[in-house]
């Protein structure tokens, strides 16, 4: 564990439809799925060349009845698990599901000061000890947080899990912080405009093909929100939303010619889960990082 504390181990896509999610991502990102569902949960299992990366399981009845609307989760890992909870209390977070036994590990659901929420995990069942590289097909290549004040949040995440600023080798700019977990730059704050309503992490899922990945998208039930966008280093982006409303992000190269780019520049969001609501809409600028 100690080679991936700090760092994210464990991806869960809490939806409507398990059957559904899983065709769909198998179709967008090259997924495999596989039914690991124990007699207490239904549960399956993402793999990205044989290797899980991530699970898909239906909203509890509970979140449900909340308002709980589909969602990604990141988990980092964690060392102690009890002691980080009792950390971010102290650094004014919330836990929002107490440290539980799981069958993916020993978690918990947590939120930062700001309100954004993730996963805390302890002895993952799934996954690798030693993370990869990020730009390996299939994985999550890049962890983006969209915060009330990154400035101000910042402290937070680098007290809990060590993380450290750096900066972009060309053209940085204010508003994009990025930073790295175990000396390996894995994602990036910006502060979310006042129209969006609440804070939140996007996940960037890695793709060989970018228009064709959009295309299974659009030609799988979900939308794509922003993009087609290409960066200064050449990858391209896309923000996108699942047929059952769960927001996630695709990067990789652009082989295919005809491919359009989208012009639309606003996303629009909705979710609830353990008490804290979200909903709005976001006008991004063109990324840089």
């Amino acid at each position: 564990m100690a080679d991936r504390s700090g760092r994210f181990a464990w991806y869960e896509l809490l939806t409507t439809d398990v059957a559904a999610a899983g065709a769909f991502y198998s179709k967008a990102v090259g997924w495999g799925v596989k039914e690991e569902s124990t007699p207490e949960l239904p549960y399956a299992v993402l793999r990205s060349g044989g290797a899980p990366l991530g699970g898909l399981m239906e909203i509890p009845e509970e979140g449900r009845r909340l308002g709980a609307t589909p969602r990604w989760m990141g988990y980092v890992a964690v060392d102690d698990l009890e002691a980080t909870a009792a950390q971010i209390r102290r650094l004014g977070g919330a836990i929002l599901v107490p440290p539980t036994d799981t069958n993916i590990g020993r978690i918990a659901v947590v939120a930062d000061p700001q309100e954004a929420t993730f996963g805390l995990i302890k002895d993952p069942t799934y996954g690798r000890r030693k993370p990869g590289r990020l730009d390996e097909p299939g994985r999550v290549g890049w962890h983006e947080l969209l915060a009330a004040d990154r400035t101000a949040i910042f402290d937070f995440y680098s007290e809990l899990f060590g993380w450290q600023k750096t900066d972009a080798q060309s053209e940085p700019a204010a508003w994009y912080q990025l930073f790295s977990a175990g000396g390996q730059t894995v994602g990036g704050m910006l502060t979310k405009l006042p129209s969006v309503a609440q804070p939140g992490w996007l996940h960037y899922f890695n793709v060989d093909d970018i228009g064709a990945a959009s295309k299974h998208v659009n030609a799988g039930g979900g939308r794509i929100l922003q993009g087609p966008i290409e960066l200064p280093d050449g990858c391209w982006i896309a923000r996108c939303v699942d047929p059952q409303g769960a927001l996630f992000a695709l990067q990789g190269a652009r082989n295919q010619t005809g491919i359009e780019p989208s012009s639309a520049s606003e996303i629009g969001w909705s979710a609830k889960w353990g008490g804290i609501a979200s909903q709005g809409r976001i006008v991004l600028p063109k990324p840089k990082r």
